[in-house]
């Protein structure tokens, strides 16, 4: 490590410059020491996860970088969100000069390795991995892309000048389509449908609210889309409900392989097996907490669990045993999870 590196991992980026992007969302362009700048190159798509001190309380957040790695930039963008603490000093608070400590980009929101078109829905602050995405597809490739960007108002659309800058800069081979909720209401499955209807080989990526990307899921995968050609980045999981944590309870004990040492922790119906990692004291690895980056897989060895939302695991991982932690509640008495 650096000797800027905490012992955590966690490095001080220095805020390089501040953008307005909107009434309710700013960049930050961070400044990496160079001591450390090979663990923070990144890749279209990744995030940062910020540890941020507010009044007191030590909070980490993880934000998607929506700059494009080839253009030797490292800038996050954060919409401010109503009730949240870390979003809004974000958007009040930071200012040129302000040092934030930042994890190494993480995350498997990527381009895949092919030369078929690009599909992609954002809403909202969805746009941010998204315009990382095809600012990194234009300029690298010859790709086609497509962009169905919804938002609630005209005045919180993210990048608008940008994305018009691009639309022009590559009219052969960039189509964005906005859709303002305040006008055309909410986005239908017809809408999606006729955004996708002539597309052939493609891939397709997805992120904004919860509701937004169900419906965007749900549609392109109705119209044939193969599911290993649909890829998902989530902000945001809905709270464990009684129905999804009524499974857990005959649960009794979790044994939890982490650092060479094996630990048996009581189990509190409801809680994840990362959670559960974290009551008995455990430093086990998590980033997003959505279940989209993969930094908290274990693998269980014996019993069971159930993954609430998984977006970063392929078939073959699952096979194998492999959960995403921070999603998984457990349905058998005892289960054995090992970080490897």
């Amino acid at each position: 490590m650096g000797d800027n590196d905490g012992a955590d991992g966690f490095a001080p980026l220095r805020v390089k410059r501040v953008v307005r992007e909107t009434y309710d969302a700013v960049s930050l362009v961070l400044d990496v020491p160079e001591c450390c700048s090979t663990k923070y190159r990144y890749q279209a798509g990744q995030f940062l996860t910020l540890r941020v001190n507010v009044e007191g309380q030590e909070l980490r957040r993880c934000y998607s970088m929506s700059s494009a790695p080839l253009e030797d930039e490292l800038q996050i963008t954060v919409k401010r969100d109503p009730g949240g603490v870390v979003s809004n000093w974000l958007n009040d608070q930071v200012a040129e000069g302000v040092e934030i400590h930042a994890a190494p980009p993480e995350g498997r929101f990527c381009l895949r390795d092919t030369a078929d078109e690009i599909i992609a829905f954002a809403g909202g602050s969805g746009i941010t991995p998204i315009m990382s995405l095809v600012r990194t597809a234009l300029a690298s490739s010859s790709r086609r892309v497509r962009l169905f960007y919804a938002n609630r108002s005209r005045d919180s659309v993210i990048f608008a000048d940008a994305l018009s800058t691009l639309a022009d800069e590559h009219a052969d081979r960039l189509v964005v389509v906005h859709h303002i909720d305040e006008v055309g209401g909410v986005v239908t499955s017809s809408a999606v449908e006729s955004f996708v209807t002539d597309a052939g080989a493609a891939d397709y990526y997805i992120c904004g609210p919860g509701p937004f990307m169900d419906t965007v899921e749900a549609t392109v995968l109705a119209a044939g889309v193969p599911r290993d050609r649909v890829h998902l980045e989530r902000f945001s999981v809905e709270p464990v409900t009684a129905d999804a944590a009524h499974d857990s309870e005959q649960t009794a004990q979790v044994v939890i392989e982490l650092d060479h040492k094996t630990t048996t922790a009581d189990y509190r119906v409801g809680n994840t097996l990362l959670q559960t990692a974290r009551i008995a004291g455990l430093r086990a690895p998590a980033s997003c907490e959505t279940g989209s980056c993969g930094t908290c897989m274990a693998r269980i060895v014996s019993g069971s669990a159930r993954m609430l939302n998984n977006d970063a695991l392929d078939d073959d991982e699952v096979a194998e045993g492999w959960v995403l932690t921070c999603q998984s509640l457990p349905t058998s008495r005892t289960v054995h999870v090992v970080y490897e």
